[in-house]
């Protein structure tokens, strides 16, 4: 079989298509004949080395496929079932093996395979964040950093669907249509204003939570737009 693997870190062009040999289910595992594999920001720090990888390498966390053998044990699926799963940097290529417990069928008449890698990994740290991290009730004001990326819509969507509020941020008027369309109530460009000053004058008590992608350079502001507890 075939996948893209590098055997040096560096930019775009360490990665090259090699021949390789095809895995084998063990127990508990399904070797996937993949279709789509979905690429993330990640993929880069791997592959330029920001995060320490084996070499040689290969890169993907998702990919949508069928399966093509399963391992002993396995009840869940069968052959030439259609499936999503987690991988394991691995999904840049012919054909992956992954944990049956991280795979799940779908049914490809109903959303596409190409749809569903793109947005596994992004949907379900999304999904994470609404319901664990903090759990977002009906008229919650939610802020979103980056609000056009892809987590970020995702991120609006999912809580405009449980009823919150939405204020997302961007970077220009592009960017504020497309979080726009998503869903979002309101929309700041952080290059033109102060996120926390434009979310108090949205919300005087600031958002109940704050989504933020982003890190360093928008925590101060994330903090700040934040509305402090009153207790008695």
């Amino acid at each position: 079989m075939q996948a893209i693997r590098f055997e040096q870190t560096g930019g775009p062009e360490v990665l090259k298509l090699v021949d390789v040999p095809r895995p084998s289910a063990g127990p508990g595992q399904v070797v996937v004949r993949n279709h789509f594999a979905g690429v993330n920001f990640i993929d880069t720090y791997f592959r330029s080395g920001v995060y320490p990888t084996n070499l040689p390498g290969t890169l993907g966390q998702e990919a949508t496929g069928e399966v093509a053998e399963i391992g002993s044990g396995v009840s869940n699926l069968k052959v030439g079932d259609h499936v999503a799963y987690l991988g394991n940097q691995d999904t840049y290529a012919q054909y992956s093996v992954t944990l049956a417990s991280r795979a799940t069928k779908f049914d490809p008449q109903e959303i596409s395979m190409e749809c569903v890698a793109a947005v596994l990994l992004q949907g379900l740290t999304a999904h994470t964040l609404v319901t664990r991290s903090y759990k977002v009730q009906s008229n919650d004001w939610v802020l979103v950093q980056a609000g056009a990326g892809g987590t970020g819509r995702l991120l609006i969507q999912i809580c405009k669907h449980l009823g919150a509020r939405v204020i997302a941020t961007t970077s220009n008027e592009a960017k504020a249509e497309i979080a726009r369309q998503a869903g979002a109530d309101h929309v700041i460009n952080y290059n033109e204003e102060s996120v926390p000053d434009a979310v108090h004058r949205i919300v005087s008590e600031g958002v109940h939570v704050v989504y933020d992608g982003v890190g360093k350079d928008t925590f101060a502001g994330s903090i700040a737009a934040l509305r402090r507890e009153r207790f008695t």
